[in-house]
């Protein structure tokens, strides 16, 4: 028997996660008229080191911690996230009930005032680009070698207020996603295509954590899966789940699924950029959904529960992505991510 009153958590300080957090429960009160929703905001340690670049910062749990502790203790009954900012594992007793459809996942330029109308590749050399990602700054790098790539912390709105309010950045990457929800698509001045700037593992997708336990939860968020978004994301953290990447070293993807086939193209790049690797492989994912009664129900991949995504295409996703980090491995993809965590550590 369904209670009548769940609750959402979000990250308190972030307008961002408050859109993000209201979108998917807006869904959840269309699919469920009789049920009650309540919305509960809380700071994370996370959201409070803004002066830090993310790759100093280390676990991605550090955004994440604070919210399963009030899941675990049934304070709330599920969190929404940027499914980026998830780890491949998730704590025991925990989920990714659902992966709803992916908003674009590639970067953006958001460039300062004076540069509006321009490209990457027209501004004036030395000109300097705001990113806290070394998976940007990786790329970028190499293709525009005549630019300079610096860290710029903060949420959305302090990064767009350091672009626009100080002469320090001619430009800034973001994620389009992110822009696109908090209704600043006008500020986009260049769409970074996966030929310029391959993208983070899950970018673009929500991802609702509850408990693994809670099959009333688990049934009610499942019906927010996007089968597509699904596969493509479970492709995408299984390589990086293989590679044992994460913020601190560059990783980057670009997965399509098109006519039943899956394919992924995966990247690894020293901290300049000047050693890469970067490899496409494809599957099969067109599988029809079985009946799957009984524990195989319940099955994760790479921490996500997706019971109305048929199993062997889910399998088929990971393997993907473990193979194709297989193979970067073994032509030295390990080496180039330990030099750029060492390198890293030392800045």
């Amino acid at each position: 028997m369904m209670c009548s009153l769940f609750r959402a958590l979000l990250s308190a300080s972030l307008q961002l996660a408050r859109i993000q957090t209201d979108s998917v429960v807006e869904m959840l009160r269309e699919l469920y008229p009789d049920l009650s929703f309540e919305i509960v905001a809380m700071s994370t340690t996370g959201d409070k080191i803004l002066d830090t670049a993310l790759s100093k910062i280390g676990e991605k749990s550090l955004f994440t911690k604070e919210l399963e502790n009030a899941l675990e203790r049934h304070e709330v009954d599920l969190v929404v996230h940027s499914l980026k900012d998830l780890p491949t594992s998730l704590p025991p007793g925990f989920t990714i009930g659902a992966v709803c459809k992916r908003e674009n996942p590639l970067d953006a330029v958001v460039f300062h005032p004076k540069n509006c109308g321009k490209t990457l590749s027209l501004l004036p050399e030395k000109s300097v680009i705001g990113t806290s990602s070394l998976r940007r700054a990786a790329q970028l790098k190499k293709k525009f070698p005549q630019l300079e790539f610096r860290d710029i912390r903060g949420n959305l709105n302090t990064r767009l207020k350091k672009l626009d309010e100080k002469e320090d950045f001619s430009a800034i990457i973001l994620a389009a996603a992110g822009l696109k929800r908090m209704g600043w698509e006008n500020r986009i001045g260049q769409l970074l295509s996966p030929e310029d700037c391959l993208y983070a593992v899950g970018q673009g997708a929500l991802a609702v954590e509850v408990r693994a336990k809670d099959q009333e939860i688990l049934n009610m968020v499942s019906a927010l899966h996007d089968a597509d978004t699904v596969l493509c994301c479970i492709a995408e953290r299984a390589f990086m789940k293989r590679l044992e990447g994460g913020c601190s070293v560059p990783v980057a993807v670009n997965a399509v699924l098109k006519d039943g086939q899956l394919y992924l193209t995966g990247a690894v790049y020293s901290l300049d950029g000047s050693d890469s690797l970067k490899e496409t492989m494809q599957t099969n994912v067109h599988y029809p959904q079985q009946n799957e009664d009984g524990p195989n129900d319940d099955v994760q991949h790479v921490g996500i529960t997706a019971r109305n995504v048929p199993g062997q295409a889910q399998e088929a996703a990971e393997n993907l992505g473990v193979e194709l980090a297989s193979l970067l491995l073994s032509k030295g993809a390990k080496h180039i991510l330990s030099v750029a965590r060492q390198l890293n550590d030392a800045r």
